[in-house]
């Protein structure tokens, strides 16, 4: 009779264990602990504005998560709230995030892959977003492990190699380009550093680090402008190569232009006449068209300072659009920057108004991580253009699709080509958040024109 009671005893004590663990692994957030999200990094207190570019950013971050009257931040979305708890339980013991191999897309379980630096990049961009740092936020732990992991990858890495990991047919790099790794991590190298002191004790580190990854990119441009890698989807990963850049640049860094030109007129090529060329994009045109509106963004928000600057109205739907900035731009510039500028307005609102249709918006037919990085493109080009009415239509139209794509956990999941849930769920978080970012790129545009 004592050994069934202790037997009985033992069953209980392990299943009272075993509801413990399910809880933990599927906890949703209650509705108080998901309101605190928002809160959980405080506005700068600072009475004057920053002075320096790097400060100026750096309080734009820290202020990302909170919604007051005091800034024009939209709230996260209710679905979205566990999204972000469910990428940091993701994380690996390393500190990586990882996509998984294309040779095993059905495996979809976040801790049964390998890391990669182009997932944990985008992913630590993703929980940027939401607004922790390296130092506030309660994912800030995650944040610093991801910045570990991928400050190694690079330093480990020779310079002779073209990547920064020795990892292949991840889905990022089959999908997109092995470039992918590189152009994500300097993506977020340059928004870390934008948030560290100089007496920051991984200061030098990032520093060295994205003057490397400049380097790579700039040695593994093609010759048409492109960046390929043996991508399905490759102009996707060349408007990646091309914003990170661009950021880099107009941070301070020493970026070949010719470089970011052929970069440039290679985006704004792919659509002429004709409508968009589709090759480098799997025939795809959502592809192709966020990727030049992405590439294009900066150049329209410019034109666009321009053309008010000189009052001039420009019906930008209409065909002699790009003549009549080209006429207001060449009194300000040289012919040659001129005709540059004109050429990406022109093909930024061409493709702008071709993402609206919902045949275009349809990708491949269903979702997969290509389409919720088209959609991330596309929310942070109309920020970064200026574009505050469409952005607020877009993001509208992102939400109800998003909110019926969505997990029960909290993620999303891709249906072709990249299935892996965290660089899905990472994008779509990017996708519904770029107006935190606004601060950040309306200060490089301010800065590229003075």
């Amino acid at each position: 009779m004592k050994t069934k009671i202790s037997i009985a005893l033992v069953l209980l004590a392990a299943l009272a264990l075993l509801t413990m663990i399910w809880k933990s692994d599927n906890e949703v957030p209650s509705l108080d602990s998901a309101e605190k999200l928002e809160q959980q990094v405080e506005v700068s207190k600072e009475e004057n504005e920053p002075s320096s570019l790097k400060e100026k950013r750096l309080t734009a971050y820290e202020s990302m998560a909170v919604n007051t009257d005091d800034n024009d931040f939209k709230a996260i979305p209710r679905f979205m709230h566990k999204s972000f708890s469910w990428l940091a339980k993701s994380q690996l013991s390393n500190g990586g995030w990882g996509a998984g191999n294309h040779n095993n897309q059905q495996n979809r379980n976040p801790k049964r892959v390998k890391a990669d630096p182009a997932t944990t990049a985008f992913t630590a961009m993703a929980l940027i977003r939401g607004g922790h740092t390296l130092e506030n936020g309660s994912f800030a732990p995650n944040l610093n492990k991801a910045l570990a992991y991928l400050l190694e990858k690079v330093e480990n890495s020779e310079d002779i190699n073209s990547n920064i990991t020795n990892q292949k047919g991840t889905q990022p790099q089959r999908k997109l380009g092995e470039n992918i790794d590189v152009a994500m991590t300097l993506q977020l190298f340059n928004r870390v550093f934008a948030m560290m002191d100089m007496d920051h004790e991984l200061y030098e580190r990032v520093d060295q680090a994205i003057n490397v990854c400049i380097g790579k990119l700039e040695k593994t441009q093609l010759a048409d402008g492109s960046w390929n890698g043996g991508g399905w989807a490759p102009v996707l990963n060349s408007a990646m190569v091309n914003n990170a850049l661009e950021v880099s640049k107009q941070q301070g860094r020493e970026v070949n232009d010719v470089v970011i030109t052929k970069s440039k007129e290679y985006q704004a090529k792919n659509y002429d006449e004709n409508g968009i060329k589709t090759e480098a994009a799997a025939g795809i045109p959502l592809y192709a068209y966020s990727s030049t509106q992405r590439a294009t963004a900066k150049d329209a928000a410019e034109v666009n300072k321009v053309l008010e600057e000189a009052d001039v109205k420009v019906n930008r739907r209409s065909k002699d659009a790009e003549a009549v900035a080209f006429s207001v731009l060449n009194e300000k510039y040289d012919e040659e920057k001129a005709k540059s500028l004109a050429r990406s307005y022109s093909a930024y609102n061409a493709s702008t108004e071709s993402l609206k249709n919902d045949a275009v918006l349809s990708g491949f037919g269903n979702n997969g991580g290509e389409e919720y990085l088209s959609y991330a493109m596309t929310s942070e080009s109309l920020v970064a253009a200026g574009n505050e009415a469409e952005y607020e239509a877009w993001i509208t139209k992102m939400s109800d699709l998003f909110a019926q794509t969505q997990n029960p956990n909290g993620s999303w999941t891709g249906h072709h080509c990249i299935t892996s849930p965290v660089f899905c769920t990472a994008a779509v978080v990017m996708a519904m958040t770029a107006d935190r970012d606004a601060a950040y790129l309306n200060d490089i545009i301010e800065d590229n024109q003075n």
